[in-house]
């Protein structure tokens, strides 16, 4: 049995024990989340099929979060139950083929057909001393190193431990170790990559080893800075600097965020070709080589009488792409440019993005909000056959829109409609043009 497994049933025989303590029931809470997900993806280049991807699904999503018994260490459960349930496939346009790692929103039959459902349950055991907490389990951590993806009708979910500390004024101090992950699109828990080498080919590498740490202070109440390290065992190291600054000018405020990544090679990944992550790198013709990236970018955004204006801008540098973990079949980064397609962060490429929004709640319609994001990069790294870099000719554009409304009162009260919409562009060869629409109905039910 893993040391993982054997601590965490040691950990619910504890609980067993004492369920019945003050503050362990009391405390608790439970919720039903319903997802309604709907996704069409127009390819609209090149000749490969699909060339429309489809999918319908209803997603269910049951939490318990515990309280904690008395005590001077107290001890707590969560648990979270996931089910997905298959509404239509698209005929086929699933977007998944034999062996693949599923569709776009199901994971697929050997024949590359998506199922009829797919189920999961994870359980957290947890333990809290003064203001510092213990998890070990499932997890969803969203830190700059490593953040959990919910951008389908089921989240995706991590096995580990984590640690969180809030005992000195200010201070948020967070470190742990992942082992496992569970794709938004699958129900089995399965080892960690990165873009370029995550293939499940014999040439597909993994690693079960992610640990992270840093931390949060406020240096004022309105200027937060950020330290965090990241590092997948024969893959890569991270490591990040952040600031947030929130300012108060004439009627609205202006918030900056100020971001910096610098990743370099670790083990395998600096001499092994079966590690090696995507992008530019010089002297290999796959276009693949160790990991080599510094990434800076900077947002701000001015929100006044329910408007937001937003620009930014963010330049990746070294010899290849961004690195995060990623085990192809879809994945978050902590990067101002993650935007409904494309990411943005490929090597040597400089982005710059102008974002809208508006809550009209200002004009008398309350739950109503919309917004808008363009984002163009150019000045990409492409690596041709006799392994030398090409012109950085190549550039990406996307434009999102994003309509939604939450019903405010009545027998829908609580109600969620979203409407995404997004356009993609490019001239990278090979990689096609996509045209994506979402439509999301979404209702959560407490139950405790």
């Amino acid at each position: 049995m893993k040391k993982s497994t054997l601590a965490l049933a040691v950990a619910v025989g504890v609980l067993t024990q004492q369920a019945g303590a003050a503050g362990f029931i009391e405390d608790s809470k439970a919720t039903l989340g319903l997802r309604n997900f709907y996704i069409n993806t127009d390819n609209r280049s090149g000749s490969a099929d699909p060339s429309r991807n489809e999918e319908w699904g209803q997603g269910f999503d049951l939490r318990f979060i515990s309280g904690y018994t008395q005590g001077t260490v107290g001890f707590g459960i969560d648990a979270i139950g996931l089910l997905g349930i298959k509404l239509d496939s698209g005929g086929g346009t699933n977007g998944a083929s034999n062996n693949s790692y599923g569709g776009t929103v199901f994971p697929s039959e050997s024949n590359g057909e998506a199922v009829d459902n797919f189920s999961s349950l994870g359980l957290t055991a947890k333990a809290k001393i003064s203001q510092t907490e213990l998890k070990l389990g499932t997890l969803q951590p969203k830190l700059p190193v490593i953040v959990t993806n919910d951008g389908r009708l089921l989240p995706q979910t991590f096995q580990g431990g984590q640690i969180t500390s809030n005992e000195i004024k200010d201070l948020t101090l967070v470190g742990g170790q992942i082992e496992h992950v569970k794709g938004r699109n699958s129900s089995s828990n399965e080892e960690m990559s990165i873009a370029g080498a995550n293939a499940r080919t014999a040439a597909g590498r993994d690693s079960n080893k992610f640990i992270y740490g840093g931390g949060d202070y406020k240096l004022t109440k309105d200027l937060t800075a950020q330290y965090y390290y990241g590092n997948l065992e024969n893959f890569y190291k991270q490591h990040f600097l952040g600031l947030v600054h929130n300012w108060s000018i004439g009627p609205g405020v202006l918030k900056s965020d100020l971001r910096y990544f610098n990743s370099s090679d670790d083990g395998a990944n600096g001499h092994d070709s079966a590690y090696f992550s995507s992008g530019n790198d010089e002297g290999f013709r796959s276009g693949r080589g160790k990991v080599d990236n510094n990434l800076y970018s900077g947002l701000f955004l001015y929100s006044v009488a329910g408007h937001t204006f937003g620009g930014g801008y963010q330049a990746s540098n070294g010899n290849s792409d961004f690195p995060y973990l990623n085990q192809g079949d879809g994945a978050s980064a902590y990067l101002t440019t993650d935007s409904q397609i494309a990411k943005f962060a490929r090597a040597g490429e400089r982005t710059w993005q102008v974002r809208y929004a508006y809550d009209f709640a200002k004009v008398g319609v309350p739950g109503l909000t919309a917004g808008m994001v363009y984002l163009h990069g150019d000045n990409i790294d492409t690596v041709g056959t006799n392994g030398r870099e090409n012109n950085s000719d190549r550039s990406e554009w996307e434009r999102d829109l994003t309509l939604a409304y939450v019903v405010q009162e009545g027998p829908l009260k609580n109600v969620g409609v979203m409407w995404k919409n997004a356009t993609w562009r490019t001239n990278i060869p090979g990689v096609r043009d996509q045209d994506e629409n979402r439509l999301i109905v979404s209702y959560s039910i407490p139950l405790l």
